[in-house]
């Protein structure tokens, strides 16, 4: 059971209803969901890919919990790499979500009627991104805010193996409580595998948690008291790399969506620059969560924990220079060894950590991670030097601003997909 300590500038809501009765709680929970729900609509938006459907083991577990649950207005699944006759398979999927006052919709991402959207969106010069789950993310949303479907969104992943619809209820009610006023909600979790009795998450624990607190560290030596407050903000996330999140309505019609890898962290940026922050929390979801690991991939850029890394640090490095500090060779250099030198002390708190919790720990293998880490931010500073394009789709507001109708059109394609009519 984790403690009730509060550090760093949001709001940390703990784990501690497993003091008592579980099933109680639950009961409890969804009670107040469901009361919230006849005041305020509530929408769950499940980015999928179709390789994801083939694993009914993890899926299937997933689609049974949700559909227990009596509190969401609106289902909406965002399905990626799905040819026509994968779709029509995925829809009827999808289906047994459907419920009395719940509508279930599927967006075929790679459909003609999306894409045709998509095309005259790019028209007006507006990046629309690559396929992958920042652009899936930003069509739903776009499905759900132009239809009106709800005031709280909550989202997630459908590759979690230790699902359970606590994670959902525990997720959406910070936001959907109308006592709280947060406007955004970040999830959390441990990542241990029961397996291998072993730590995951080695880009949160070994790359991301060193360097924000490198750079904060930096910023503050340096003077550059903006950018000390942003790194701040990100170490005050015990996973900022969670997929999981639930956020106002409001609040989402003004995000840009990254559509490479760095979508978490370029989300957590977003929202800091449009919200105090005394209205964004994070929530304790599980007292462990699983699911599928990426390979390091140390001689390809483009694949697995690599390309992760590569991303996610050419956004903090491109956010830094867009905040006025200025990246050389050399600047850059000393930010990959203080870095470096800070993930060491962040594996020795690892270490005694497992000690204590028996658990297996390579140290070996976790500062070679480390050392691989230190190198692909390397290599993404050298892919973002100069002038580059951004890697965000610009918010749904700006859309509308130059594209009046394109709601419209989004939900004229999708409502058509999912109609029997458009099946054929």
């Amino acid at each position: 059971m984790a403690d009730f300590h509060q550090e760093g500038v949001v709001t940390t809501l703990h784990a501690l209803y497993e003091a008592f009765d579980r099933d109680e709680y639950l009961g409890n929970l969804e009670t107040k969901l469901k009361e919230y729900s006849r005041h305020m609509k509530m929408s769950l938006l499940l980015p999928c890919l179709y390789s994801e459907l083939q694993n009914r083991q993890v899926l299937d577990p997933i689609m049974d919990e949700i559909a227990g649950v009596d509190y969401l207005h609106s289902i909406v699944v965002a399905l990626g790499s799905a040819d026509h006759d994968q779709f029509v398979e995925a829809r009827k999927y999808f289906d047994r979500l459907r419920a009395p006052g719940r509508d279930v919709r599927v967006i075929w991402i790679d459909g003609p009627g999306v894409q045709e959207v998509l095309g005259r969106i790019r028209e007006k010069e507006i990046s629309t991104g690559v396929a992958g789950k920042g652009q899936s993310v930003w069509l739903a949303l776009g499905y759900i805010l132009g239809n009106d479907q709800a005031e709280v969104i909550a989202l997630h992943d459908c590759d979690i193996v230790t699902y359970d619809r606590l994670l959902l209820g525990r997720l959406i009610e910070p936001v959907a409580n109308p006592n709280n006023d947060f406007e955004f909600c970040k999830g959390y979790y441990a990542r241990i595998s029961p397996v291998e009795r072993a730590m995951k998450g080695r880009v949160t624990r070994l790359f991301v948690v060193p360097f924000v607190d490198a750079m904060r560290k930096i910023m503050r030596e340096r003077g550059f008291t903006e950018l000390e407050n942003f790194f701040g903000y990100h170490r005050s996330f015990n996973y900022p790399l969670a997929g999981e999140f639930s956020f106002t309505s409001y609040l989402a019609r003004g995000l840009n969506i990254a559509y490479d890898w760095g979508l978490e962290v370029s989300t957590l940026s977003e929202v800091y620059s449009k919200v105090i922050t005394k209205k964004i929390a994070q929530v304790d979801l599980a007292r462990n969560y699983e699911h599928k690991h990426q390979e390091m991939s140390e001689g390809d850029a483009f694949r697995g924990l690599h390309r992760m890394v590569v991303d996610i640090g050419k956004f903090y490095l491109n956010y830094m220079r867009s905040h006025g500090f200025a990246l050389d060779d050399a600047i850059v250099d000393m930010i990959l060894h203080t870095y470096y030198q800070n993930a060491l002390h962040f594996i020795k708190s690892y270490s005694d950590d497992a000690e204590v919790n028996d658990l297996l720990y390579d140290r070996y293998q976790e500062e070679r991670a480390a050392n691989f880490f230190r190198g692909f931010l390397w290599t993404a500073w050298e892919q973002s030097k100069g002038p580059h394009e951004s890697t965000q789709i610009p918010s749904w507001n700006r859309v509308l601003y130059s594209m009046p109708d394109i709601y419209e059109h989004l939900i004229h394609v999708v409502n058509r997909d999912n109609s029997e009519e458009g099946q054929g």
